[in-house]
């Protein structure tokens, strides 16, 4: 499989069951959260911007015939949605997203590597920022899974026309976040690090136990992980952002209402209704 380069994290997905109450959930831990961004397949999205250009996509339900009409047609990104959603329930962590610059060289190579996961896709939708401008965002995605795993998958996003719209204020968050710094993977752990080790281009490992892309490390669940994480039941456990003021997240999340734990220089809030993992902030080095 030809090795893209710098492959990096894009964004992930947070499937969850009322996109009002992940906006009040991802508020309260001191987000900010961007207007709402309709999908052209029954899918509905909040995401939440960081300055280093990934972002957290929480994931709804909209239109429920839409949905059940783009899967018939061969919609790998609502199947998926659909599929995680009878087996864990509402709320969750369902994929890990990388960017490309070329998501037809990425299907391909997914299909020569035995990891597509079907058809690929491309829409459009508009896109507002915290002014209320908008523009028309499109996408390309290309998609790689593991039949082993139900729960979760990888695709690669290239951004084919970006709005000229002001993300910055989007970008600011209360809680001091400014970027992904691990994806942290727990059952089927083995499983889901071949599959992303493959899907980013990493040599072949017959399980590795820490992958580092561009902007990221993604790990298996060690022993030094809060319980929350080693406990999860899901195959994506965890996400730790890095922050730019510990103190300032502990103030964030403390006005927020939010209970949380101080585990040595982080602080890990376990997962809730709008917040489909654990949650882990942790100064910047």
């Amino acid at each position: 499989m030809e090795r893209p380069a710098s492959r990096a994290i894009d964004h992930l997905v947070l499937p969850t069951a009322r996109l009002d109450t992940a906006r009040r959930r991802l508020s309260d831990l001191g987000f900010t959260v961007a207007p709402e961004g309709v999908h052209p397949f029954g899918t509905v999205n909040c995401c939440v911007y960081l300055s280093d250009g990934t972002f957290l996509e929480p994931l709804a339900l909209r239109d429920g015939a839409a949905a059940t009409a783009a899967i018939a047609e061969g919609n790998v990104f609502v199947a998926r949605d659909h599929v995680f959603r009878a087996v864990r329930g509402e709320e969750g962590f369902s994929a890990v997203v990388l960017a490309s610059d070329d998501a037809g060289r990425d299907h391909a190579a997914f299909a020569a590597a035995g990891i597509s996961a079907g058809d690929m896709l491309t829409f459009s939708r508009q896109a507002r920022d915290a002014a209320g401008n908008a523009g028309i965002a499109s996408f390309r995605l290309a998609f790689a899974a593991d039949t082993a795993i139900a729960d979760a998958f990888v695709f690669t996003c290239q951004r084919v026309n970006v709005p000229r719209i002001d993300r910055s204020a989007l970008e600011r968050h209360g809680n001091g976040a400014v970027a992904i710094r691990e994806i942290v993977a727990g059952r089927n752990a083995d499983a889901f690090m071949r599959l992303i080790g493959r899907a980013a281009g990493e040599p072949d490992q017959q399980a590795p136990s820490c992958i580092e892309l561009a902007n990221a490390t993604v790990r298996s669940t060690g022993t030094a992980d809060p319980s929350a994480v080693r406990h999860c039941e899901a195959t994506l456990a965890a996400i730790v952002f890095a922050v730019d003021d510990i103190e300032r997240s502990r103030g964030a999340l403390e006005a927020g209402g939010i209970d949380h734990i101080s585990d040595g220089a982080r602080l890990v809030v376990p997962p809730a209704p709008g917040q489909g993992a654990v949650f882990i902030f942790a100064e910047q080095d």
